[in-house]
C-alpha cells in the first residue's frame, strides 16, 4: 500500500492587518534564527525606479534598496514577503546575503502573531513633521518611534 506524503504546513499566510492593509501572520510556531523567505521582485537601478515612480508621491511602495544603487521592486515578481509590515519592536530582520534579501526571525514567533521587521528607511533630507507623517508608524509597540524612518544620528560639533 502506498503512503501519501503530506504537504509541509505553511509557516505563514497573508491576510488583513491592523498595522497596515495586508500583513503576514504565522500559522505555526516559528523558532528564532529561521530564514523565512526571500524578498523577491524585479531588480532595477535607482534611476529606473525614479523614472517608473516619478509621479507617485506615496511613500508606500514595495521597494527594497540594496547596496550599489540597485533596488528590488516586489510590485513585479514579488512574493508574500512584500506584505510584511514594519514594527518598532520587530520579531524578524531583513538580512542582505550577497545582494539577496532574506527575512529571518529574531525570536520565536507564536501562531497568529504578525511577522514584522524594522524597515530602517533612510532619507537624506531633514525629517520634518510632514515627512514623519508621510512615514507614520502604526505598529502599536510600547516604544513605537512614531515613524518608519531610521533615526538620524546627531552630528558632533
Amino acid at each position: 500500500m502506498a503512503t501519501r506524503k503530506s504537504k509541509p504546513r505553511r509557516r505563514f499566510v497573508v491576510r488583513s492587518s491592523g498595522i497596515h492593509g495586508k500583513g503576514v501572520f504565522a500559522t505555526t510556531r516559528i523558532p528564532a534564527g529561521i530564514r523565512l523567505i526571500e524578498y523577491t521582485g524585479e531588480r532595477l537601478t535607482e534611476a529606473q525606479v525614479d523614472k517608473r515612480y516619478a509621479k507617485d508621491a506615496s511613500p508606500h511602495t514595495f521597494l527594497f534598496a540594496l547596496d550599489h544603487g540597485m533596488v528590488i521592486d516586489a510590485t513585479s515578481g514579488g512574493n508574500g514577503s512584500r506584505w510584511i509590515n514594519h514594527s518598532c519592536a520587530p520579531n524578524c530582520e531583513a538580512v542582505d546575503d550577497e545582494d539577496r534579501i532574506y527575512i529571518e526571525t529574531l525570536r520565536a514567533i507564536r501562531p497568529g502573531e504578525e511577522i514584522c521587521y524594522d524597515y530602517r528607511i533612510e532619507l537624506e533630507e531633514k525629517h520634518t513633521p510632514e515627512m514623519k507623517r508621510l512615514y507614520q508608524c502604526r505598529c502599536g509597540a510600547r516604544h513605537c518611534k512614531g515613524t518608519i524612518l531610521l533615526t538620524k544620528k546627531k552630528k558632533k560639533k
